[in-house]
């Protein structure tokens, strides 16, 4: 992985092209995709505004699908995460302290024969910092793939056959051209803005108070997702017997959880996680962050190609976010390896619409998943009350809708990429 730049040239002159695929934004979404292109034969850059430091210092923990896990697997990096993120066995999913949770098993997801060694876990948790620092080391030995750190991206001009990035590093302005823009820089993307792509949805009633707890008794590699009538509330296993937990609750709720003192905050976190784990310990700073549906109205254009929370947002019910942008990253790369194979140009509208038509749709089904649930069991209202018991005495008792809504978590209902089938 190179970390020099590229040099500075005149890019509407220039008649060579610095690049195949110019990936704005260096989160775990975009460099995964930089990971998934090594060895591809397509020259990368991977462009973001922080340092490598900066860029993995922070706080947040992410749940990991089979399919996430299959799909790193399948690029060669997962067995450098396994040992550093904690493998979940159980799901407990619960309508407030009422009893009969539903239990999901690895069992009930019916894997087939060659994914036969998967029956031991339902899922992954992964904090920020290993996750995505251990995706950087996999690049340090890609020669196809420069990263350019502290590379502020002032804009893109898209052309007929090259698009032209313009970047400020070091205090010098400096262009590349590449053949296809990926815009991999968060919910609120420039590339994406700057583009003219609009986006539809709605900001949620809720925000999600985050922190890290110690349980005073094993977590047992289980977890929870308990449905409370202000929002959800998730306790996700970390290593060393720590869990993670994401608390929805109305905003002006969730600031005043925020800004309790830490004895009572404690006493009311214990309230919501109950005693199965005996008291519990806060271990990490309180944050907020409100929640969102959002799905942008097209993922490309010419030369343009959006991934990640740039191009969709959800609720965090279920743990789905960071899943669909490494499906996306699974699809995308993909579809332009198979283009370049077949000869064709990897920034053609006619390419890019295989990759828009296999994710868009997908992931506005997930979309629609994760507001059903947040909406069905955030209120008190007798009728949906009535429903939604019906409901969980289906998952219960009806096998075949139980291991259905199971795949659906897991990412193994739908179209499932190449690198993921071996």
């Amino acid at each position: 992985m190179s970390l020099e730049p590229f040099s500075s040239n005149n890019a509407s002159t220039s008649s060579t092209l610095d690049c195949d695929i110019a990936i704005v934004g260096g989160g775990v979404a975009g460099t995964t995709l930089a990971c998934a292109l090594k060895n591809s034969g397509l020259r990368v850059a991977l462009l973001d505004s922080q340092s490598l430091e900066a860029a993995t210092a922070r706080a947040q923990v992410y749940a990991l699908t089979l399919l996430t896990g299959r799909i790193l697997n399948g690029i060669g990096v997962w067995q450098d995460i396994l040992p550093k993120i904690t493998t979940f066995k159980e799901i407990r999913l619960s309508d407030g302290d009422r009893p009969f949770p539903v239990q999901f098993f690895p069992s009930d997801v019916r894997l087939d024969r060659a994914t036969h060694r998967l029956r031991e876990r339902l899922g992954y948790v992964a904090e920020h910092t290993p996750l995505l620092s251990t995706l950087q080391d996999f690049l340090h030995d890609a020669d196809n793939v420069t990263t350019l750190c502290l590379s502020e991206v002032l804009g893109v001009e898209y052309g007929d056959d090259r698009a032209t990035v313009t970047y400020r590093r070091e205090g010098e302005t400096k262009s590349l051209c590449a053949r296809l823009v990926v815009g991999a820089d968060g919910a609120r993307s420039k590339i994406r803005t700057e583009a003219g792509i609009q986006t539809y949805g709605w900001k949620y009633w809720q925000s999600c108070v985050t922190c890290k707890v110690k349980p005073e008794k094993s977590h047992e590699n289980i977890a929870y997702e308990r449905f409370r009538s202000n929002g959800p509330f998730a306790i996700l296993p970390l290593p060393n017997n720590r869990c993670n937990i994401v608390w929805s609750v109305p905003h002006a709720r969730a600031h005043e959880l925020a800004e309790m003192d830490e004895e009572r905050f404690t006493e009311e976190l214990q309230r919501q996680y109950g005693d199965s784990m005996g008291a519990v310990k806060v271990i990490s700073p309180r944050q907020v962050f409100p929640v969102q549906l959002m799905q942008s109205e097209r993922y490309v254009k010419p030369r343009l190609a959006l991934l990640g929370d740039a191009a969709h947002r959800c609720h965090p019910v279920g743990g789905q976010g960071l899943n669909m942008g490494i499906r996306d990253v699974a699809a995308l790369a993909q579809v332009v390896q198979t283009a370049r194979r077949d000869g064709k140009d990897i920034g053609s509208i006619e390419v890019l619409k295989q990759y828009e038509s296999w994710r868009q749709g997908e992931n506005s089904v997930i979309l629609g998943f994760t507001d059903f649930l947040d909406r069905m069991f955030s209120n008190n209202i007798l009728p949906i009350v009535a429903a939604r018991q019906i409901g969980l005495w289906t998952l219960r008792n009806v096998k075949p809708i139980k291991t259905i809504a199971l795949q659906l978590m897991t990412g193994l209902l739908g179209r499932q990429p190449e690198i993921a089938r071996d």
